[in-house]
């Protein structure tokens, strides 16, 4: 299949395990009939992608779009409602769905140079401007920030376990504690994104900046946060992690003690995954927690 249809190499872990493999297998029919269904021009896949083959095209007209084949995984299921929700407003439109195929077909950001190309007070600028436009209030379909955080409890325990005892165990009991605090306190609920991270913001034209591929829940603004503060492209060390923490909860009106405490928790439960372990993200948790 590799000879046919080029995988990016952030795409390798779906060899791993079946789902992957039967998804994989299927991309290329998958591919020929989007291409077919919108009339599109296919080029190379994008190399960054790793939970999804994101592929650049042209529409008959020669308009620029993204066509999107996601692995089915849950968090991503409401992708498409999240850019309709949105309407275009800071983030990328949503321009045709295919749900049987999980396929989108998304505007296309140009040049789509990401954030994390500026430096990182200069990208913490733009996402003070930009997040309070994405936070609109929301509920069905979306899931609920607290009935996703109840799975990463039920689940954070065994994955360690699985994962050979990766990290401390004080680090588990900490963001099991702190998780189980926040959940029945949240403020009120809007639309957030769990993976808006600066590799998903992109300079485009019809916006300075429009956020792609998101992975949305309906919680608390606080919870918004968490992706910025946690993700290592805007630096990864512990001032650089509680620099971001400090500038997003000020300048946001934000209870910076629930930012810190959403990003530890969401952060562990992200740190395994499909056989593997993310040390950055073990890092980040140690980190806020040694310091507050």
């Amino acid at each position: 299949m590799d000879s046919e249809l080029l995988i990016p190499e952030g795409l390798g872990w779906a060899r791993g395990v079946p789902a992957g493999r039967e998804w994989l297998a299927a991309l290329p029919d998958r591919l020929a009939a989007c291409a077919a269904r919108w009339s599109l021009r296919v080029g190379p896949p994008f190399g960054y992608a790793f939970a999804s083959l994101a592929l650049p095209a042209e529409l008959p007209d020669g308009t620029p779009v993204v066509l999107k084949l996601q692995y089915p995984d849950p968090d991503s299921v409401h992708e498409a409602t999240a850019l309709e929700h949105w309407a275009g407003v800071g983030a990328a439109r949503l321009l045709g769905h295919d749900p049987g195929r999980r396929a989108l077909l998304v505007e296309r950001c140009v040049p789509g140079t990401p954030l994390h190309a500026l430096t990182a007070d200069e990208a913490l600028d733009v996402a003070v401007g930009l997040l309070p436009r994405l936070w609109r209030p929301a509920g069905a379909p979306f899931t609920p920030l607290a009935e996703e955080a109840a799975g990463w409890m039920e689940q954070l325990p065994g994955n360690w376990h699985r994962a050979g005892r990766p990290y401390e165990r004080r680090l588990l009991d900490a963001a099991l504690g702190l998780l189980a605090d926040l959940v029945g306190s949240q403020g009120e609920q809007v639309l957030v994104n769990q993976d808006l991270h600066a590799g998903n913001v992109l300079r485009a034209t019809r916006e300075p900046w429009l956020v792609i591929d998101p992975k949305p829940l309906t919680g608390e603004r606080e919870f918004g946060a968490v992706a910025l503060v946690r993700g290592a492209e805007l630096g990864h060390s512990p001032d650089a992690v509680r620099h971001r923490l400090d500038r997003l909860s000020a300048e946001l009106g934000l209870d910076r003690e629930r930012v810190r405490g959403w990003t530890i928790g969401q952060t562990l439960a992200w740190s395994t995954g499909e056989g593997q372990v993310f040390p950055n993200h073990v890092e980040v948790v140690r980190w806020l927690l040694d310091a507050g």
